[in-house]
Protein backbone atom coordinates (compact mmCIF):
# COMPACT_ATOMS: atom_id res chain seq x y z
CA UNK A 1 0.00 0.00 0.00
CA UNK A 2 0.64 3.45 -0.78
CA UNK A 3 0.87 6.40 1.51
CA UNK A 4 -1.71 8.29 -0.12
CA UNK A 5 -4.00 4.51 0.59
CA UNK A 6 -2.48 4.27 3.42
CA UNK A 7 -3.90 8.09 4.67
CA UNK A 8 -7.05 7.21 2.93
CA UNK A 9 -7.98 4.35 4.66
CA UNK A 10 -6.94 5.56 8.15
CA UNK A 11 -9.00 8.57 7.75
CA UNK A 12 -11.60 6.53 6.56
CA UNK A 13 -11.71 3.57 9.57
CA UNK A 14 -11.33 6.97 11.97
CA UNK A 15 -14.40 8.45 10.88
CA UNK A 16 -16.45 5.25 10.50
CA UNK A 17 -15.28 4.23 14.40
CA UNK A 18 -16.17 7.67 15.89
CA UNK A 19 -11.96 8.13 16.79
CA UNK A 20 -8.99 9.93 15.89
CA UNK A 21 -7.63 6.79 17.71
CA UNK A 22 -7.14 4.00 14.58
CA UNK A 23 -3.27 4.06 13.28
CA UNK A 24 -1.87 1.59 10.76
CA UNK A 25 1.22 -0.37 11.10
CA UNK A 26 3.47 -1.64 8.67
CA UNK A 27 4.05 -5.38 8.23
CA UNK A 28 6.70 -7.21 6.84
CA UNK A 29 4.01 -8.54 4.43
CA UNK A 30 3.60 -5.92 1.56
CA UNK A 31 -0.19 -6.47 0.76
CA UNK A 32 -1.06 -5.52 4.44
CA UNK A 33 -1.09 -3.80 7.41
CA UNK A 34 -1.84 -3.63 11.18
CA UNK A 35 -4.64 -2.03 12.18
CA UNK A 36 -4.50 -0.15 16.08
CA UNK A 37 -7.11 1.06 17.99
CA UNK A 38 -6.05 3.15 21.03
CA UNK A 39 -2.75 1.42 21.31
CA UNK A 40 -4.31 -1.99 21.21
CA UNK A 41 -4.55 -4.52 18.11
CA UNK A 42 -7.48 -4.58 16.69
CA UNK A 43 -6.78 -6.78 13.00
CA UNK A 44 -5.27 -6.84 9.82
CA UNK A 45 -5.98 -4.62 7.12
CA UNK A 46 -5.19 -6.17 3.42
CA UNK A 47 -5.52 -4.83 -0.13
CA UNK A 48 -6.84 -6.50 -3.19
CA UNK A 49 -5.23 -4.14 -6.33
CA UNK A 50 -5.10 -7.18 -8.98
CA UNK A 51 -7.33 -5.07 -11.35
CA UNK A 52 -6.26 -1.83 -10.93
CA UNK A 53 -9.75 0.20 -11.58
CA UNK A 54 -11.05 -2.06 -8.89
CA UNK A 55 -9.55 -1.12 -5.62
CA UNK A 56 -11.07 -2.50 -2.52
CA UNK A 57 -9.74 -3.04 1.29
CA UNK A 58 -10.22 -5.74 3.89
CA UNK A 59 -10.12 -5.39 7.45
CA UNK A 60 -10.09 -8.56 9.15
CA UNK A 61 -10.47 -8.42 13.31
CA UNK A 62 -9.88 -11.80 15.82
CA UNK A 63 -12.24 -11.23 18.55
CA UNK A 64 -10.61 -13.80 21.22
CA UNK A 65 -12.99 -15.60 23.80
CA UNK A 66 -11.04 -14.28 26.85
CA UNK A 67 -11.57 -10.81 25.75
CA UNK A 68 -15.11 -11.16 25.82
CA UNK A 69 -15.00 -13.06 29.18
CA UNK A 70 -13.07 -9.61 30.80
CA UNK A 71 -15.80 -7.77 29.55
Amino acid sequence: MNAKQLSDVKAYLNKRFGTDGVTLKPRKVADSVEVYLNDEILGLLYIDDEDKDDISYDLNISILQQDLDDM
